[in-house]
């Protein structure tokens, strides 16, 4: 743990059936992160214009409650060489590597525009222990910023926290400098003034909520002075990393928010790499530091996917299906981690110009974009609210199943090979997608259905969608004029959408791609197209219409009862 706070300072260096469809809730069924965040994507140093285009294009469509983005304040900067220059800030102006305060504004607007609330990664115990000129070209010293922050402005005389003091000493690991890094004297009421000023300009450019940096490092008294210096009621979230025996606990933050658990996340890691059968009873009384009322909780972020702690993404299918459970097991409020590829576990994410952050491009390899892989999750976790945990089974290994009352079911099998069981799912009749990967279950009328989970896979049904054929034989055949390879055709039938980015269509002769949709009783649907990566046709903002039959769509003209164009 000591090691990942120094390194974040920068000081150290189913096949149940053949069926393809897979549905996911409509728009309304968005979480409402008025009285909480929803199911949160962590979208970590993605710029301000991806995260604007994936509020609009996956994670509203996917129902996530609300996106956690990276510090937008300047900071420090090392020229997009490493990632942990943001977390050491030079000044509260919205000028970072991710974009500047007018990209910032209109990332906020396209969230709000989708359904999406925003959170900030607030950097304030401390701002920097290093470097001289920021990515916004303003000059300081550790303990010098001009028009900002002067030297009395800091805790003096300077302390160094050493290992010792977090068992023994909360008040210099409250007071004292983290691994170097100027610490700001939070119990000033100017240093105050000057943090509740940046969290409420933050505020009144929309934004929703703020997850607190280091704030283990800050006394809770500080944090509840500066909070009620702020306007509204933002969604708030602290880090106070929990260790065994340590002199600063989680739950002295409850009182100011909730609490960044990470208990929770090691927890996983030893059942996913061990046998997850004992999840039957996974909650509180596991050792987690706080309830499940003020808990996020995450698989990952990005201090423990370097510090060995958690999986991560190299865990392949286990981290994934580690991540299934999370959204369908009932505790804490679900953060989905979601950002670049590392070998380096000090390196920078994709950036050019001196450092500022590209877009986010999905399929260079380079962007695990790892939260669109969950979006029949999301629908999973904001289906099943208020329900509880029934009809358990395992295999007395690693293969688990579990239903949430009678709006959902899930089987995760973290075994080598496939297993297929009749499993009592607590569904009304009926056949469903599988939300979490391909394929279709069928629900007997006795609530039963027998079932293959694939080895490494997972196999989740809900209500509110449904993969059944229509008896009337309702079908449309698409036809997509396109120069991508691939192209995806994205639908909503009777408002349940595809998981993003859709179903993959068929090359049907040059220039067209072509794709047959079951409508069931419909005889129309919503549609639009993509290419896999992040660019879409959205038809001037409005999704195409097409009935039944065979159509075709061609610089944005739709031509229903349309002949093959490929002869």
């Amino acid at each position: 743990m000591r090691l990942y706070k120094a390194i974040a300072a920068g000081v150290l260096t189913v096949t149940a059936a053949a069926a393809s469809v897979v549905a996911l809730p409509a728009l309304t069924e968005t979480a409402d992160a008025a009285s909480g965040p929803g199911v949160t994507a962590n979208l970590w140093h993605w710029n301000w214009n991806s995260v604007a285009r994936e509020c609009t294009e996956v994670l509203g469509p996917a129902g996530y409650g609300s996106v956690q983005v990276s510090p937008p304040a300047d900071s420090m900067s090392k020229g997009g060489s490493v990632w942990w220059d943001v977390y050491q800030p030079a000044r509260y102006v919205l000028t970072s590597k991710f974009g500047d305060e007018t990209a910032f504004r209109n990332m906020v607007a396209a969230c709000h525009s989708a359904g999406v609330k925003v959170q900030v990664d607030a950097v304030v115990n401390h701002m920097t222990g290093q470097g001289s000129t920021s990515y916004g070209g303003y000059s300081f010293s550790k303990y010098d910023y001009p028009g900002f922050y002067a030297p009395w402005d800091f805790h003096s005389p300077t302390c160094a926290i050493d290992d010792a003091d977090y068992v023994n000493n909360a008040w210099r690991v409250q007071n004292c400098e983290l691994v170097g890094l100027a610490d700001l004297n939070t119990g000033s009421d100017y240093v105050r003034g000057q943090i509740a000023a940046y969290l409420n300009k933050l505020t009144d450019l929309g934004v929703d909520g703020f997850r607190i940096d280091a704030a283990k490092h800050i006394s809770p008294d500080d944090i509840a002075a500066i909070k009620s210096r702020l306007k509204g009621s933002p969604y708030i979230h602290q880090e106070v990393i929990y260790g065994d025996n340590e002199a600063v606990q989680p739950s002295w933050y409850t009182g100011n928010g909730d609490v960044d658990e990470f208990v929770y996340g090691r927890k996983l890691k030893e059942q996913f790499t061990g046998q997850i059968k004992w999840l039957q009873s996974f909650g509180q009384s596991w050792g987690l530091s706080v309830g499940s009322d003020k808990a996020m909780v995450f698989v990952d972020n990005h201090d423990t996917e370097r510090n060995g702690s958690t999986l991560n993404y190299k865990y392949g299918a286990t981290y994934k299906l580690a991540n299934v459970f999370m959204l369908a097991w009932p505790y804490g409020k679900p953060s989905v981690y979601s950002s670049f590829t590392w070998g380096d576990s000090e390196s920078g994410p994709p950036s050019a110009n001196g450092g500022f952050v590209t877009d986010s491009n999905c399929s260079n390899g380079r962007w695990t974009c790892f939260h669109r892989e969950m979006s029949g999750m999301v629908g999973f976790y904001n289906a099943v609210q208020g329900t509880s945990v029934a009809n358990w089974t395992d295999n007395g290994n690693n293969l688990i199943a579990f239903s949430r009352g009678n709006k959902g079911w899930v089987a995760i099998n973290n075994e080598n090979s496939s297993v297929t069981r009749t499993f009592t799912t607590g569904l009304p009749a009926g056949t469903y997608p599988n939300v979490a990967g391909g394929g279709s279950v069928t629900v007997n009328s006795n609530g039963t259905a027998t079932v293959t989970v694939p080895a490494k896979s997972a196999v989740a049904i809900r209500v509110g969608t449904s993969a059944s054929p229509s008896p009337t034989g309702n079908s449309a055949t698409v036809y997509y004029y396109t120069g991508w390879n691939p192209a995806y055709i994205h639908y909503g039938i009777n408002g349940s959408w595809t998981t993003v980015p859709g179903v993959a269509m068929d090359t049907a002769c040059t220039g067209w791609k072509k794709k047959t949709i079951d409508l069931g009783t419909a005889t129309s649907f919503q549609v639009t197209f993509n290419n896999g990566s992040g660019s879409w046709d959205n038809n001037q903002g409005r999704d195409y219409t097409i009935g039944t039959g065979t159509s075709t769509v061609k610089n944005g003209v739709v031509t229903g009862n349309a002949p093959n164009p490929c002869g």
